[in-house]
């Protein structure tokens, strides 16, 4: 039997944690973390075979090691650790920038045991208690595998990733960088900044927070994750995320130019090309920013309207994970949002509400 460590467990180790418990229900896991709330409730959900509030030899007798708290963190457990490691254990890390812990596997002499791993999925929430092993189903798992890493390690561990219902992608560290400053980095930055955009045009009616209500607040969903965390990955992939601004205030000032000499067909291009690449991304729930399975439903404005829709999606057991009303109706008549927690149950929804002829809008 398998067993599996976890210096830290946060939303995505306790994630992994969770699906690992899900997959092998024999294995042994242990958690490592300084917080013994955590502790307790991976204890009290079954996930964690023992718990550790201080770091030892016990913790890293393992076939996987798991690095799981901020960076700074990771590298100081590894430290203490580093006596009792052995030879065999496969060490990994959940982080979303590769370049940094790579460095310091390298500083201390252990390429050969390392595969970086990055699950592409995340949430605006975060902690152990926001996680789930759904979180990494059908998502994709980069793995950068340290210079001297056999092959045997690396199909070992595809497989371990393959099993939890996850798609493991092999990428250089480098390459891994960039493409995630470009696809998760930098739309948390452009999420915020326009957050803060309307924040400083508000009035003291509180006009812009209340029409925020539709669209705005859906694009702009990300805006709402862990400022400790952004804080650090910004440091951390510091060089990639700067090259993209520039490349993003250049093509900001020339849609300015278009917009100012009322260049109507440049301005066409700008939104077609757009719009014509969007189009071309995968269907893979899996990504670094969380696909959310969400519909509007366009009710009567009547007693019971919102039962009915409740009693027939029950009455067929789908799971809802959020229902509530829009009042903002900027893109649509629908009035009722609702949330499910997978690919099956929102592909369901949508069909009897159909066919109970109601208006969906996704």
């Amino acid at each position: 039997m398998s067993s599996a460590a976890f210096l830290g467990l946060g939303l995505i180790g306790g994630s992994l944690a969770k699906a690992l418990r899900l997959q092998y229900p024999q294995m042994k896991i242990k958690v490592y973390d300084p917080n013994t709330d955590t502790l307790q409730s991976a204890l009290d959900l079954g996930v964690a075979s023992q718990v550790y509030s201080t770091l030892s030899s016990e913790v890293c007798d393992c076939d996987y090691l798991f690095l799981c708290a901020p960076v700074e963190y990771n590298i100081a457990n590894l430290k203490s650790i580093l006596p009792y490691l052995r030879e065999d254990t496969i060490l990994s890390d959940v982080g979303s920038v590769k370049a940094p812990i790579h460095k310091d596997i390298e500083a201390l002499h252990l390429e050969s045991q390392f595969i970086g791993g990055h699950p592409m999925a995340g949430s605006e929430r975060f902690g152990f208690l926001n996680s789930s092993a759904a979180l990494l189903e059908n998502a994709y798992y980069i793995l950068t595998p340290g210079s001297k890493v056999s092959q045997d390690k690396i199909d070992c561990f595809q497989k371990l990733i393959r099993d939890i219902g996850a798609i493991p992608y092999l990428l250089n560290y480098d390459k891994h960088d960039m493409a995630t400053a470009a696809i998760s980095h930098l739309p948390h930055v452009l999420a915020a900044s326009l957050v803060n955009v309307v924040k400083a045009s508000e009035d003291e009616a509180g006009t812009l927070c209340t029409l925020a209500a539709g669209g705005f607040k859906d694009i702009t969903r990300i805006a709402s994750s862990s400022p400790e965390m952004w804080e650090q990955i910004c440091i951390e992939n510091k060089e990639n995320l700067l090259k993209l601004l520039d490349q993003t205030k250049e093509i900001l000032e020339q849609f300015k130019s278009y917009v100012t000499v009322e260049n109507g067909d440049d301005i066409y291009k700008f939104f077609d090309s757009a719009r014509t690449y969007r189009n071309t991304f995968s269907d893979l729930s899996g990504g670094p920013i969380l696909k959310q399975y969400t519909c509007t439903i366009n009710i009567a404005d009547k007693t019971g309207a919102l039962a009915d829709v409740v009693t027939l999606l029950a009455n067929h057991k789908v799971n809802i994970k959020n229902i509530g009303i829009v009042h903002n109706r900027e893109l649509q008549e629908g009035a009722l949002k609702m949330e499910f927690y997978s690919q099956k149950d929102f592909t369901l929804a949508k069909e009897l509400l159909i066919k109970q002829q109601y208006a969906i809008y996704e």
